[in-house]
């Protein structure tokens, strides 16, 4: 009897532990996963990144400083992929997969980066040695807050768009 007892007792408590397992992942994660993709000039591009959100805070010269490389989203850095060689802003890119970072600048202009490590951790370990490209963005007024970051890729290139800003960059 004492060992049914004690049978049920580790089986409800399975249970209790499972279904509060199963909670836990039904939350909604603070920056999702995210894909975008579309075709540039005949080019597949495919960009990877964590979706975070403004929440209220100060993201521009607040949560992301100005003059230091972000990791364009959260978590993982961002990745961008492109099946062919294109120009990025006029200049050369190897087809490939690679870290995508931005350095946001109170200026306006902001440098974007295409890095050839593609699997890091934010931007801790970045390494500039290793970029394959930096250009040069001008960023543009959003009308209304965009909440969470989001990426579009689209005829002309890709943008990513997040509280006030879009950072548009031109792909031929």
């Amino acid at each position: 009897m004492k060992s049914t007892i004690k049978t049920m007792a580790t089986a409800v408590l399975a249970l209790f532990v499972s279904v509060g397992a199963m909670a836990q992942d039904a939350k909604p994660k603070p920056s999702p996963a995210a894909t975008a993709t579309g075709k540039v000039n005949g080019a597949t591009i495919t960009i990877n990144y964590s979706s975070p959100a403004v929440k209220g805070r100060k993201i521009w010269g607040g949560l992301e400083a100005y003059d230091k490389v972000w990791r364009a989203g959260a978590n993982d850095a961002t990745t961008f992929e492109t099946d062919k060689d294109i120009k990025v802003e006029g200049k050369n890119l190897p087809a490939g997969k690679y870290s995508f970072f931005l350095i946001p600048k109170e200026s306006g202009t902001w440098t974007a980066i295409f890095n050839k490590e593609p699997k890091q951790w934010g931007a801790y370990k970045y390494e500039e040695a290793k970029d394959a490209l930096r250009v040069d963005v001008k960023v543009k007024p959003l009308a209304e807050t965009q909440e969470r970051l989001v990426y579009k890729v689209h005829s002309k290139g890709f943008s990513l768009e997040w509280d006030k800003v879009s950072v548009p960059v031109s792909i031929k």
